[in-house]
């Protein structure tokens, strides 16, 4: 399919009852919204396979769902740093940001140097993609080691007093994600937590009490285990 093909089968599946649901969730991007859900997205993505031509034209488009399909036919190996800092800056909702870090971001090579870059960045959404990375990182990059997790610990600890809503819940899916990786990180995580909580922070005291309820949890300590 082509750009003008893909549009048009985009609005073929608009929902307005799907946008009105998406708002209450949350999800209210200042691009056009469809209402497309993602299990369409994905199957239109499975028939177009990798395109990365056709992945930039898209997320030009203005339209939210066209977006995300961007983010999944998107060819990671060319992913550039310059395309990233682009997307980055159109972020406008939580989805967008999650959506992109799952599904491209997170697996590319320029991942842990934008956790640094981005974290730093007083932009709401672009400070959340640092700490989604990270999150997306504990779960799916399998070759990172310990030491390279701890080494985010210290911006978890500095941003878990940024109030805005975004950016605390992707502070503490961060955390949370991290701490469910094996049992030394857990550990290490449990810690953090108590730290975070000790502030005089409201945002911190919600991350660490949210994070430790699950971390400290039979369930997942059995699992460590």
């Amino acid at each position: 399919m082509d750009y003008r093909q893909v549009i048009k089968k985009l609005e073929s599946l608009a929902s307005k009852r799907n946008v009105e649901g998406m708002a209450r969730f949350g999800i209210r991007p200042k691009a056009k919204v469809l209402g497309v859900s993602l299990p369409f997205l994905r199957k239109i993505a499975k028939d177009i396979k990798k395109d990365h031509k056709l992945a930039q034209e898209l997320w030009d488009s203005g339209i939210h769902e066209a977006k995300i399909l961007a983010s999944i036919i998107a060819d990671k190996e060319k992913l550039t740093e310059k395309i990233m800092n682009k997307w980055v800056k159109d972020f406008d909702s939580w989805d967008i940001v999650d959506q992109t870090c799952m599904n491209l971001f997170g697996v590319s090579k320029f991942a842990d140097k934008k956790i640094f870059e981005w974290a730093k960045n007083k932009e709401e959404f672009i400070r959340r993609t640092a700490f989604s990375l990270m999150a997306v990182l504990a779960v799916k990059n399998k070759e990172m080691k310990n030491a390279d997790f701890l080494r985010y610990f210290e911006l978890i600890k500095k941003y878990s007093t940024d109030e805005r809503n975004f950016v605390k819940k992707a502070v503490n899916w961060a955390l949370r994600q991290i701490g469910k990786r094996n049992k030394k990180l857990n550990k290490e995580a449990i810690k953090l937590a108590k730290e975070i909580g000790a502030t005089n922070s409201k945002p911190a005291k919600w991350i660490a009490s949210n994070a430790l309820s699950e971390l400290t949890n039979k369930k997942y300590q059995n699992k460590l285990k």
